[in-house]
């Protein structure tokens, strides 16, 4: 195993100045480079007679070299090789541009098998011509083909490096260095699963046998890219097994109390709970009667409630004389849940504080002796100066948005507080299971009884005239309108309408109404006053940046009008979509385009205008972005997985995960099987100890 680890310059053919290209492509070692797959693969394994073959198509055909020349063109001051092969049915001539070089190895008379691009020479009577392709000379010891005359892998690259030099490298590291890699999985595992020892996986995957099914190497399903793609699901699980068990093995907070506080909440609620929200809270509730932390996740799509639940679980643990904090990303995400929780819980007699980051002191010293029970706020929460008297939960919303160690740091300011992560960006499951695999999961799969599905429409510039009569009608009918726009002035982006040049356009075309402007820049107290007046009914056009994406509440608005959504991804204007709909009356979501749309934007618009349902839409923009972008950037703890992808191997990362908590659920130590869990340590550390054993 240790030689696996050795550095990639003790590799043969690479040098201090190779080994720095590898690095580029993230290779520092033996086992990197091992574990560095084709992208893609070429069919090379027919080899064709030169009378067979058409310009236009790859082809790979076999001769003898006939002539070899070098020609020198002085106007542009560099040199072709030339040569002319045969195989008695024809002739083809093969050029290599400004690589004289060849002819030390390309010689007359020998065989050679030619693998590309073929095209005609129309000034030689038509004889086919094929412009730098890639060659191997025939031998009579049998020494297997690389590049030619089989199932050949493609590697991506980097300047300096070309296709033959990398793939004649990586051959030689199969062939010599397969076997210093251990085979860490249990064997009854393999076995179970069918799949291929790691040291054919690893030689099949780079340099496939020639009865190989080419489709599933292009797709990564042979059986050798599934042994690879389960190694690697199977250790990040196995990571996320050892979490569980060291979360489930601390002392935390027994919460016992009455609920009186909770039955306060509920009397002042305007609505009464869904099924759904009831059957969470109730799962939510039995963690926080346990002696061990609750790490447990809320799913739901946008608008199913729950900040309500949440709130429930916040003054379950005050009610025990605990503290409870929640956290959001954004000011004005916290500044909403703010207004909306102190509406509540100052009926009930409790205070609350927010902490955004801007004046601190009060809220810092009522949260420090303890008088503020309830406090909400941004990462400011988890600064060095906030100190908890007794924090009994954490509450995280848009876990995503902040990153593993800040969920950690939340939680380190109480002594095991419990955890609950709420996310109103519906994930889809192959990537819960990743992102939140540490966290039981709870789902909201239920709306508010009498929610309307919003209608949803795109227009182009040219339609906006319809969009305004609609706009009309429903302010005269007592509704009110958020515009989204992706920019806040015409300084902020290129060809982009702002928000600020929308307001004044607004203003004229609806001069008879109040139009309100809020965006990111505006301080806190400023954001506070336009959201109330909104809320109040004062203001009945918002025009707005996507700060209100999340978390705004008001039921009476029945229209967003979104401002170049070509720009925005999918599940933004899902999440922006649910700002309306909250009440019982008809909502609209108009979508207007500006413009040549691109493909991907319009398969995006047409999702919206099918589907308000939130997982189908999560789904289909995790197929659309991928998972690395669909989470914005890639967060600590988010497995970075090299040969797995989450979408696909989806049915993998279940069955990686049933095996893995079963393997810890036996041998908690995983001692019989020592080669795993040196492998897993290795593997850990690599993280920066996002997984910590024992």
């Amino acid at each position: 195993m240790a030689s696996a680890d050795n550095d990639i310059q003790c590799i043969k053919d690479v040098g201090p100045q190779r080994a720095k290209l590898f690095r580029r492509l993230g290779v520092h070692t033996i086992r990197d480079l091992l574990y560095y797959l084709p992208f893609r693969y070429e069919d090379r394994r027919a080899v064709r007679t030169i009378a067979d073959i058409l310009p236009g198509e790859h082809a790979t055909v076999r001769g003898s070299v006939l002539s070899a020349d070098v020609v020198t063109l002085r106007k542009r001051r560099f040199k072709i090789f030339i040569i002319v092969i045969t195989d008695e049915t024809g002739v083809l001539r093969a050029k290599w541009f400004n690589q004289p070089f060849i002819r030390n190895t390309v010689k007359v008379g020998q065989d050679v098998v030619l693998s590309g691009a073929v095209s005609r020479d129309v000034s030689e009577k038509g004889i086919p011509e094929m412009e730098n392709p890639e060659f191997e000379i025939v031998t009579a010891d049998d020494t297997p083909y690389i590049h030619t005359g089989r199932i050949v892998p493609i590697y991506r690259l980097t300047e300096g490096i070309s296709q033959k030099q990398f793939r004649k490298i990586m051959f030689w590291v199969v062939q010599h260095k397969t076997k210093q890699l251990l085979d860490h999985i249990p064997p009854s595992i393999i076995e179970r699963h069918n799949f291929p020892s790691l040291h054919t996986s690893v030689r099949q995957v780079h340099f496939p046998d020639n009865d190989t099914d080419i489709d599933s190497l292009n797709s990564s399903s042979s059986s050798c890219h599934k042994r690879l793609s389960f190694d690697e699901l199977f250790l990040f699980e196995l990571g996320i097994a050892f979490m569980k068990r060291r979360a489930r093995k601390k002392k935390g907070i027994a919460f016992r109390n009455p609920g009186e506080l909770q039955k306060s909440l509920l009397n002042v609620l305007p609505f009464t709970l869904t099924k759904a929200q009831e059957r969470v809270t109730k799962e939510i509730l039995t963690d926080m009667k346990s002696e061990h932390p609750m790490y447990r996740l809320i799913q739901g799509d946008v608008g199913c409630g729950k900040t309500i639940v949440s709130l429930l679980a916040m003054l379950y643990a005050v009610e025990s004389g605990y503290q409870a904090a929640l956290m959001a990303p954004t000011e004005v995400l916290a500044e909403q849940h703010y207004l909306n929780i102190v509406s509540l819980i100052e009926q009930i007699g409790l205070p609350c504080a927010l902490v955004t980051g801007g004046d601190m002191k009060g809220p810092v010293a009522g949260v420090a002796s303890g008088e503020i029970p309830v406090v909400v706020g941004t990462h400011a929460l988890i600064e060095e100066r906030m100190i908890f008297k007794r924090l009994g939960i954490a509450v995280i919303d848009e876990q995503h948005k902040f990153g593993v160690m800040q969920r950690a740091r939340l939680g380190k300011k109480g002594i095991n507080p419990d955890v609950l992560v709420m996310t109103a960006t519906p994930i889809p499951r192959s990537l819960s299971l990743t992102l939140y695999g540490d966290l039981d999961s709870s789902v909201i799969d239920e709306l508010p009884p009498n929610r309307t599905s919003v209608v949803t429409e795109v227009f182009d510039e040219n339609t906006k005239a319809d969009i305004y009569t609609l706009l009309r009608k429903e302010i005269k009918k007592g509704r009110q309108a958020y515009i989204v726009y992706p920019a806040i002035d015409d300084s902020e982006k290129m060809n982009l309408k702002s928000a600020i040049q929308g307001k004044i356009a607004f203003e004229r075309i609806y001069s008879e109404y109040t139009v309100g402007l809020l965006h990111g820049r505006m301080n806190t107290a400023e954001r506070e006053s336009i959201m109330a007046a909104f809320k109040r009914g004062e203001i009945h056009i918002l025009v707005c940046t996507t700060v209100i994406e999340v978390g705004v509440d008001i039921p009476n608005a029945t229209i967003m009008l979104i401002i170049h959504a070509e720009r925005f991804g999918l599940a933004q204007l899902h999440q922006l979509r649910g700002r309306v709909g909250r009440g019982t009356d008809r909502s609209y979501c108009l979508l207007v385009t500006y413009g040549t749309i691109t493909e991907e934007a319009m398969r995006r618009l047409d999702i919206m205008v099918a589907s308000n349902d939130g997982n189908r839409i999560a789904e289909e923009d995790l197929n659309i972005r991928g998972p690395g972008d669909f989470l914005g950037v890639m967060q600590s703890g988010i497995a970075d997985f090299k040969i797995a992808h989450i979408v696909r191997d989806v049915k993998l990362l279940d069955s990686a995960k049933k095996n893995a908590f079963d393997l810890v659920e036996g041998d908690p130590e995983i001692k019989g099987y020592p080669v795993l869990r040196e492998e897993l340590e290795v593997y850990c550390r690599k993280r920066d100890n996002f997984y910590r054993m024992g």
